[in-house]
């Protein structure tokens, strides 16, 4: 899906790491919520409190998931999936655009 009909934007940003890593929040009429963001290169730890499909939209990252010993790489078009109440590793090593969307 290239964009999203009848949601509500919330203006205020999301900004994390000291402004490297951004995000917008959408909600959709039916209660889903997404976030839509940019991480610029770097390393972070992300815990999480509901499921989440991370879509990498452009970019690429190195991901050390909950309960995983080896790092897994992704790039635009690839997603991946974190349980809910975890706590992943992420390293960005190129601009990278990114669609969260938070699973109930």
């Amino acid at each position: 899906m290239s964009h999203f009909e009848n949601v509500t934007i919330v203006k205020n940003a999301n900004i994390y790491f000291d402004g490297k890593v951004t995000s917008r929040n959408i909600q959709f009429p039916d209660g889903e919520s997404k976030t839509l963001g940019i991480m610029l290169p770097g390393e972070y730890t992300f815990n999480t409190d509901k499921k989440e499909l991370m879509e990498i939209m452009s970019g690429e990252v190195e991901v050390l998931l909950p309960e995983q010993t080896k790092w897994q790489n992704f790039k635009g078009g690839e997603h991946f999936n974190v349980p809910a109440n975890a706590c992943f590793q992420i390293k960005v090593n190129t601009v990278t655009d990114y669609c969260c969307s938070f699973i109930d």
